[in-house]
């Protein structure tokens, strides 16, 4: 791997980073900045988490640390998306909240070949 962007967890996340961003604009009004502002910031910082992470790669501790960063935004954002499902019916795609579950696991995953593998 000689990028983050060979990373899987970062091509994921980007990819449903860019379909959650414009479907949190269909929110209500007074939901953009509350609970629509908290979910772009989440799945955000997903995959932002992943980019610095791997810019501290010589330092296994600081990408860990930063993985599991971008582990727990994820959980975040599949709460977000809860709430949301809950509140407003069916405003995203049903399959969004399993694909953010996916991607959790494989951060996860990714963190423990981490931890064992890196230099």
């Amino acid at each position: 791997m000689s990028s983050y962007k060979d990373l899987d967890i970062y091509k994921i996340s980007l990819s449903l980073f860019y379909e959650v961003h414009p479907m949190s604009l269909k929110l209500p009004k007074y939901e953009l900045y509350e609970l629509g502002s908290q979910l772009r910031r989440s799945s955000d910082s997903i995959v932002t988490n992943i980019v610095e992470g791997y810019g501290r790669s010589a330092y296994k501790a600081e990408f860990v640390r930063f993985l599991t960063f971008s582990w727990a935004s994820c959980l975040e954002t599949i709460n977000h998306l809860e709430k949301i499902k809950h509140l407003y019916g069916n405003l995203f795609r049903d399959d969004l909240i399993q694909n953010y579950e996916i991607l959790s696991a494989k951060i996860y995953s990714f963190i423990k070949y981490v931890e064992n593998n890196w230099k």
